[in-house]
């Protein structure tokens, strides 16, 4: 029997719906776009979006993906590479690795499945399926808690040969806070004990408030993204003063008026998942207002089907990169349930 619904936004996401069932792979997983990567992460942000205009059979064959396909010792594989390349640096060390031989297990990317997870029995209170599904959340979850340093930090990657060295990326680690928050409820929702992962929680978001010394040690200055602007308050490890002081500081240099969030400070380059994503962060910190006025900006981002482009220049007014990613079109879709509380897992990525 069929488990999909009725969208509760109605007609308006049909066009990214069908942009990303179009995308879904035979054996469950979401590219970027066709041919393109496959990594866990942006593949459960495209998930959790079919998840919430009622497309649980699609989402749920997307993570049995992730279940088939996840390591003995808890971890996927990010398959990157062939990407557009955002980050030249990492672009660079990436296509390297692969020359080599070698990969790279991020551990934002494998900690996403407990945010999935809990989302998933949120919008359909599923104790079956989630039961089915706390062996694969413990796994991953145990296994990026072996990268945690003494000061709460989580390394970016697994310490697999011709990775970086020792390392962690504040962008990251947010994710993974929010992630710990998830993987929380959902052992408190199926009765099991999570008393570690809750002090490794807490260490962690100390480090995000307060230790701003231990992340992004060995890189160049990465003032000049944006996700390391609003991911920490998205998190949910900054108090309400903090994170107002942090939205404030730097929304000059990065939310263009009319268009959205850019990608880096010093290109007026508009993506589209960053600006669904600062919208998250904005409901998470209370500020409606705002997040609503950014979310009435996304419309002009689709196209005459109804699906996203990625980003657009905006001095040209040019749709760029020419792509339309899966994970776009689902930020999107989080983002609207998470202003206008559609579905009961509204508040998983912006609650604390």
């Amino acid at each position: 029997m069929s488990q999909t619904s009725k969208s509760p936004f109605g007609d308006f996401f049909n066009g990214a719906r069908d942009s990303m069932l179009a995308l879904q792979n035979r054996d469950g997983s979401i590219p970027w776009f066709q041919n393109g990567v496959i990594d866990p992460w942006n593949h459960l942000e495209a998930v959790m979006g079919l998840n919430v205009i009622g497309e649980r059979d699609a989402a749920e064959h997307g993570l049995a993906f992730l279940r088939d396909s996840q390591a003995p010792d808890g971890s996927w594989w990010g398959q990157l590479g062939s990407a557009v390349p955002i980050d030249e640096a990492l672009h660079q060390f990436t296509m390297q690795g692969i020359e080599s031989g070698h990969r790279i297990r991020d551990t934002n990317f494998i900690a996403y499945i407990a945010t999935a997870i809990w989302h998933h029995y949120s919008l359909h209170q599923d104790l079956d399926f989630a039961h089915a599904n706390w062996p694969m959340v413990k796994a991953a979850i145990d296994f990026i808690l072996t990268l945690q340093s003494e000061h709460g930090e989580v390394r970016w990657t697994a310490r697999d040969p011709g990775t970086p060295e020792d390392d962690a990326l504040v962008t990251g680690n947010s994710s993974i806070h929010k992630s710990l928050i998830c993987a929380e409820k959902l052992a408190k929702a199926l009765g099991q004990d999570a008393g570690s992962w809750h002090s490794a929680r807490l260490k962690l978001g100390e480090a995000l408030a307060h230790k701003p010394e231990r992340f992004d040690r060995t890189w160049e200055p990465k003032t000049r993204y944006s996700m390391d602007w609003y991911y920490p308050v998205l998190s949910g490890a900054l108090a309400h003063e903090q994170a107002k002081l942090r939205l404030e500081k730097r929304w000059d240099d990065f939310v263009i008026d009319g268009f959205g969030c850019r990608c880096v400070e010093d290109e007026p380059w508009i993506t589209v998942a960053e600006s669904a994503e600062l919208i998250m962060a904005l409901v998470a910190h209370g500020d409606m207002a705002r997040a609503q006025t950014q979310l009435s900006w996304l419309d002009q981002f689709r196209d005459e089907n109804g699906a996203y482009w990625m980003g657009m220049q905006v001095e040209q007014k040019a749709f760029w990169p020419i792509e339309q990613p899966a994970w776009t079109a689902g930020a999107v879709i989080l983002a609207q349930d998470a202003v206008s509380q559609k579905t009961p897992a509204h508040g998983v990525l912006t609650g604390r």
